[in-house]
């Protein structure tokens, strides 16, 4: 990786700008922090209906769909709990891992991501932020895309927390 790779930032999520934003969900696709429910009514009605599903999905995979009103034109919405599968670290791994192939596949080179698995009862920041600077080392050592990671958090406790490991330490 490059250092221009991957930049932390402390921002609204709702009006990040890039190719794609990837986000935590539940395995009915709904958000799961009341921060990224904001998210959900910032995407509006074209965003609510492409979020209808009408079987739960697994925790750990990941889909793609239109951003609604959003600033972005996709988003990749990762499964990290479900309703008999709490937050663990193995489910956020397995979900940011399917987000990043998604990410891939579809050719997004400016990914907007936002942390996986925080929240009341759920993972640590220092859990989270080593979860996903080790799956996004990996995965951009040997992927073609996204080309370019904007990680957005909601307070300076979570931007250290990830810059620190990140080799681009880059916060704004």
């Amino acid at each position: 990786m490059t250092d221009s790779q991957i930049e932390v930032r402390v921002d609204d999520i709702a009006f990040a700008e890039g190719d794609a934003i990837a986000w935590p969900v539940t395995d009915t696709l709904h958000a799961t922090t009341p921060l990224l429910r904001k998210l959900e009514l910032a995407g509006g009605t074209a965003l609510a209906t492409q979020l209808q599903i009408s079987d739960p999905l697994p925790v750990g995979s990941a889909v793609v769909t239109g951003a609604g009103d959003l600033g972005v034109d996709l988003l990749v919405s990762a499964v990290i709990r479900s309703a008999t599968e709490p937050v663990t670290g193995a489910g956020v791994r397995r979900a940011l891992t399917s987000a990043l192939q998604r990410a891939a596949d579809w050719q997004i080179a400016r990914l907007v991501l936002t942390p996986f698995g925080l929240g009341a009862g759920n993972l640590d920041i220092d859990e989270t932020a080593a979860i996903t600077a080790d799956l996004l080392a990996r995965h951009m050592a040997g992927a073609r895309y996204p080309t370019k990671v904007t990680m957005v958090v909601e307070s300076d406790e979570e931007a250290a927390a990830f810059a620190a490991r990140f080799p681009a330490k880059s916060v704004r």
